[in-house]
């Protein structure tokens, strides 16, 4: 549960409830420093972040997860009576002359509401100011502005941003999470003052240059960091906004001015210029950096209700409504795999309008989507002593409807339109998906098209050949949270770069790499080309390839000779990188049929140690798994039709493209979860309501108290999708598991509605057919 931008886990609210019923005395500050400290909720500058921390348990109690004692009233401290020993008005000049007459300006700040310039402070602003003194915002800086020839001027503050502010925010650029992640670096100018006998041309506006000016370092002293961005509101029935625009203040919009009242009861007396000033020169690219969250393992005590809860359960939006509504939206289109939103959504228009408001929500992102669920793959990663991440591209052409953003996907000639998707799937040495650890979508700049001619000249941070290097590094980063497992990136030949190997090789805690070579790379090994070296290689012993029909090939088992050796990888021409050692396999296959146009010719390169035939032919078989995700993209497309959805903009097809990704993944999980772990529960796949379902469909009989294995939900299910089950069809595919599931849902709901409208019947029973009209007999 995510409140006030932190994650509270069932082990930290059951640590916080049981401190407070061991010392039911226990102050709520007393409690926030405990927490702070248990979750490491700390300030920019190392303090435990009380304030916040307290108002997170104060909103955990109001839900009822938590049980706090009520607050205890305590003494005022310093409300509604005056500090710093000022009781009158400072005195101030009667002053018209020009900028130069005036003489030195000085910014003095105000130390703290002790000090006796927060009286002269309070006094200016109760006195001159329409707004009063305060209260004040968050953090805050307050300064007042001193001649020497003339004395108090005026004074001014700086307090935290508005937390929301449509004009602000359009005119940054920056998303939901990174404004989060960075509004405290923007500051508001919550008070401005000259006083009324200070008539100085261009006085404003010098004060507002030198406060601005001495602003980031005063913040910095005080709380540990600087700001990037100033903002302020210019009420305009009273002021122009002539000092702000006269001091380089950008006008950007108008406050919303409510006439409904806020929470807090006030309502708003009209529209407000909104004014922003740049603070530093880099304050768009601090602004609008994403926040790099960290991945981490889900606790063991929050067990979800079903799979759908298991894989985006923890989104991370602050607002708990999305959470809710993209665990339904994983359940309606898991439940109708391939179907448009509106009929995913059952016909109704409430949900659908949901859903594409859900999509096009500004806090919803492919990331965001994802990451829920590629931390559930991690605890699946971390029970296999090995896992293969095999990574490939896959292109999505929208070329029919495209939308807002779609780039080129192929040559010129075809125009066709869309997007490309690099992701990265962990399988099991078996074969079987555990989910997805990577996912990049981008869709190509037309203005960029034709560059192919200057791939040699441009570094690897300009080519889209870097998705290879973001997506090792994002196993790499999984594999930090899995010590105990190998994690092996598996890549096609068109993984073969060598700023790859070289990235392998700096960690040696890091994934492991396999890829296969192309041969029109001309990799050098030795003062020689890769494959005459292997060539001259002793032959470590011949394998038995299956190889299965494709189109018009029909399949085959083909023999291959297996070598392998040590070998120093050479940097391309014009390289500075250093040589790379990795082991090379080979399986060249031999004697091939005459109808063979390509016989089978592998070169494995890979950082894995591998000094025995044993070794080789393992590795051959890893990278032969890498196949997997080729059939993943298969359902993704064919099955999840991803494609054919309709929205109107890039962002809103990765977040509905995140979705049917891990629905693509599920329907892969069952059909190879059957075969590889058959006598497994189904649980973990199917809710209660699901299974008795089918069983009670494809046997007629009441469902056993127990869930039934993996591989019988598989034949069922494929059964319900057309599957005929005969001798020599085998287990049901992708294609006929996808459509079973598509029938599923039905089925549970009819039974969930039988069992609650007739309660007698859905009890476990002899199961009774109709054998004629009128009769009926036990089965």
């Amino acid at each position: 549960m995510r409140v006030c931008g932190r994650h509270f886990n069932t082990e930290l609210i059951g640590r916080i409830q049981s401190a407070v019923d061991v010392e039911p005395s226990l102050s709520r500050r007393a409690l926030s420093r405990r927490v702070c400290g248990w979750a490491e909720w700390q300030t920019a500058e190392g303090k435990a972040q009380e304030v916040g921390c307290r108002k997170a348990l104060a909103e955990l109690d109001r839900r009822g997860v938590l049980h706090l004692p009520p607050t205890v009233a305590g003494p005022c401290r310093g409300r509604g009576r005056r500090v710093g020993g000022a009781a009158a008005v400072p005195e101030v000049p009667e002053l018209t002359c020009s900028l130069e007459e005036v003489g030195a300006v000085e910014i003095v700040v105000v130390p703290s509401r002790h000090s006796p310039l927060s009286g002269v402070w309070n006094e200016l602003l109760d006195a001159f100011h329409y707004l009063g003194k305060g209260p004040l915002c968050g953090a805050q800086l307050r300064y007042l502005v001193r001649s020497a020839r003339h004395g108090w001027l005026g004074a001014l503050s700086f307090s935290a941003a508005t937390w929301r502010l449509l004009p602000r925010d359009r005119w940054i650029g920056w998303s939901d999470a990174a404004r989060r992640a960075h509004l405290r670096e923007v500051v508001c100018n919550s008070r401005f003052l000259i006083v009324p006998g200070v008539r100085v041309p261009n006085l404003a506006s010098h004060v507002l240059s030198l406060s601005t000016r001495q602003l980031p370092a005063d913040w910095r002293e005080r709380y540990g960091y600087a700001p990037v961005l100033v903002e302020t509101f210019v009420d305009p029935s009273r002021f122009d906004g002539a000092s702000y625009r006269a001091a380089n203040w950008v006008q950007v919009g108008h406050s919303a001015a409510r006439r409904t009242p806020y929470g807090n009861g006030k309502v708003a007396d009209g529209p407000k210029d909104i004014y922003l000033y740049r603070l530093s020169r880099r304050w768009r690219s601090v602004l609008c950096q994403p926040p790099q969250e960290p991945l981490c393992r889900r606790p063991a005590a929050e067990a979800p209700a079903d799979w759908a809860e298991a894989e985006f359960g923890r989104f991370p939006a602050y607002d708990q409504r999305l959470g809710r509504r993209l665990v339904s939206l994983a359940r309606d289109f898991a439940a109708q795999p391939g179907e448009l939103v509106p009929q995913a959504c059952n016909g109704s228009i409430a949900k659908a309008k949901a859903a594409y408001r859900f999509f096009a929500n500004v806090q919803v992102s492919m990331h965001t989507v994802l990451r829920p669920h590629i931390e559930s793959t991690i605890e699946r990663v971390r029970q296999h002593a090995v896992v293969l991440a095999a990574q490939d591209t896959t292109t999505l052409n929208y070329g029919t409807h495209p939308f807002d953003g779609a780039g080129p996907i192929n040559t010129k000639k075809d125009k066709a339109k869309g997007l490309l998707v690099h992701d990265t799937v962990a399988f099991t040495p078996d074969g079987t998906p555990l989910g997805l650890l990577d996912v990049q979508c981008w869709a190509r700049d037309p203005a960029q098209a034709g560059k192919k001619h200057r791939r040699k000249e441009l570094p690897i941070e300009e080519k889209e050949s870097h998705k290879w290097l973001d997506s090792y590094r994002a196993v790499a980063t999984a594999q930090t949270l899995c010590p105990d497992t190998v994690l092996v990136s598996v890549g096609d030949r068109e993984a073969d770069i060598y700023e790859l190997f070289h990235e392998a090789r700096l960690d040696p805690r890091g994934p492991q790499l396999l890829v296969r070579a192309e041969r029109s790379r001309n990799r050098q090994v030795e003062q020689q080309h890769l494959w005459p070296r292997l060539a001259a290689e002793p032959l470590a012993g011949l394998l038995k390839v299956n190889v299965s029909r494709k189109g018009g090939r029909p399949a085959r088992t083909a023999t291959a000779e297996v070598r392998y050796a040590h070998v120093l990888l050479a940097p391309p021409k014009d390289s500075a990188l250093p040589p790379v050692a990795v082991w090379a396999v080979q399986a060249r296959e031999i004697d091939p049929p005459a109808h063979v146009k390509e016989p089978i010719d592998w070169m494995l390169l890979g950082t894995v140690p591998t000094g025995s035939y044993q070794e080789a032919c393992e590795r051959l078989r890893w990278y032969s798994r890498r196949w997997g995700i080729e059939e993943y993209h298969r359902v993704l497309k064919s099955g999840c039709r991803i494609e054919d959805r309709q929205l109107e903009e890039r962002d809103s097809i990765a977040s509905c493209l995140a979705v049917d990704m891990v629905v693509a993944w599920r329907v892969c999980w069952l059909t190879k979860g059957a075969r590889e772990t058959p006598e497994a529960t189904c649980e973990p796949l199917l809710s209660r309501a699901e299974w008795e379902a089918i069983s009670a469909w494809a046997t007629r009989r009441p469902p056993p108290a127990e869930p039934p294995t993996m591989r019988q939900v598989a034949r069922w299910v494929g059964k319900l999708g057309g599957h005929l089950g005969r001798k020599g069809d085998g287990e049901p595919g992708t294609t006929c598991l996808w459509r079973g599931l598509a029938r599923l849902p039905y089925l549970a709901e009819g039974w969930s509605m039988q069992a609650d409208l007739h309660p007698a019947r859905a009890s476990p029973g002899p199961a009774v057919v109709r054998v004629g009209p009128g009769s009926r007999r036990p089965c």
